[in-house]
């Protein structure tokens, strides 16, 4: 099986501006292209497309637009996880063979249909993510005391983050004070505990051990991929305190790259709220479950960035099909030592959580310098 490194990328900003879903794309593909001069069109065999819009044939579109002709070319669909979902097909065309180069591009707008998911009625009317939302951070409140001075101090530690993120949405510091009175939504959620629908793009270059020397000179190694599914509606889950997808997709990434959570230097993880990032660290295993939200105030007080160092959901915004490879490009960065005012030192071993509606399904990448 051929070893599959990532190689180039490109983002565009983050922003709540309504841009066609097209443009988005080719602006980070352009990006990515412009920041790997010796790459050529022809070098890429795969293209491949992560969003929820409606839009149909993206995959073709993009490559007429870019002037790339792949062998193979299609869209990943997976609500919030679509990107993480999208580079492991890519991995998958690499280390089988079928490719060499390929192109992965996330893109989304701020009113993607992807916010909402039709199928899940047993909520009723209660379909928007906010309502899932609240009732995970209830669940934890109640069972490990969290507070909503932890919920504060999560949102703080990332806005402070994606300040020295160019492409965030967000590039405002708040205090946890401030952050403690801003609008209340539910019983538990304001409206800093949650990440914002925006429009972004953002892309990826993965290649076949042969090829990466060619391209970079400081290739990041996929070492390994865990994925889990439960089920498309989050009533089936059975405990609300914890992500049972993201412990099982965490197990499987850990084994296949013989790792363990001690050796992750630095985690991008999905806090589509701010409970979110507290039951990541637990079930990944970074923690021990119920010392999330401790440990994520101790790297606020200490200004450590090891979590979400871009700023996270919270501070960089979510377009959906983006935020996966967003944030790959950002664990490539740290790795390379490319991550400037957000570099984490002597970092070696980068994880990436990214999960779907009410963590039903949960992918984690392991990535090595």
């Amino acid at each position: 099986m051929n070893r599959v490194a990532i190689t180039g990328y490109g983002n565009t900003k983050f922003s709540r501006e309504e841009i066609p879903i097209e443009s988005l794309m080719l602006d980070a593909t352009k990006s990515l292209f412009d920041q790997n001069p010796d790459l050529s069109q022809k070098d890429i065999d795969t293209v491949l497309v992560s969003t929820n819009d409606n839009s149909k044939y993206l995959a073709a579109v993009l490559s007429e637009l870019s002037g790339i002709e792949p062998r193979a070319a299609h869209t990943v669909e997976s609500l919030c996880n679509s990107g993480t979902n999208s580079i492991v097909s890519a991995y998958s065309y690499i280390a089988s063979g079928l490719g060499d180069v390929a192109l992965v591009v996330g893109a989304e707008r701020r009113d993607s249909p992807g916010q909402i998911l039709e199928w899940d009625n047993s909520r009723g009317e209660y379909k928007h993510p906010i309502f899932w939302g609240s009732i995970f951070t209830k669940s934890h409140k109640r069972k490990f005391n969290t507070t909503e001075e932890d919920l504060a101090i999560v949102s703080a530690k990332n806005h402070n983050n994606a300040q020295y993120n160019p492409y965030a949405y967000s590039n405002k510091v708040y205090s946890v004070e401030e952050l403690m009175t801003s609008k209340i939504l539910t019983d538990d959620l304001r409206v800093s505990d949650c990440s914002r629908p925006c429009s972004g793009s953002s892309a990826v270059l993965l290649t076949s051990e042969k090829t990466a020397s060619k391209i970079s000179e400081t290739p990041i190694w996929i070492k390994g991929i865990g994925q889990k599914t439960l089920s498309a509606g989050f009533t089936k889950n059975q405990d609300y305190s914890s992500m049972t997808s993201t412990i099982e997709a965490s197990k499987s990434a850990f084994e296949m790259a013989k790792m363990k959570p001690k050796d992750v230097d630095v985690a991008e993880v999905h806090d589509a709220f701010t409970v979110c990032e507290i039951m990541a660290v637990e079930d990944i295993g970074l923690v021990e479950k119920g010392q999330g939200a401790k440990f994520l105030k101790t790297l606020y007080d200490t200004g450590d960035r090891k979590i979400n160092p871009r700023g996270g959901l919270i501070g960089s915004g979510h377009p959906l099909g983006a935020t996966g490879i967003a944030q790959v490009i950002e664990t490539t960065q740290q790795l390379q030592g490319n991550a400037e005012k957000r570099q984490i030192e002597n970092a070696n071993i980068g994880l990436v959580h990214n999960m779907s509606a009410a963590a039903t399904s949960s992918t984690v990448l392991l990535l090595q310098s």
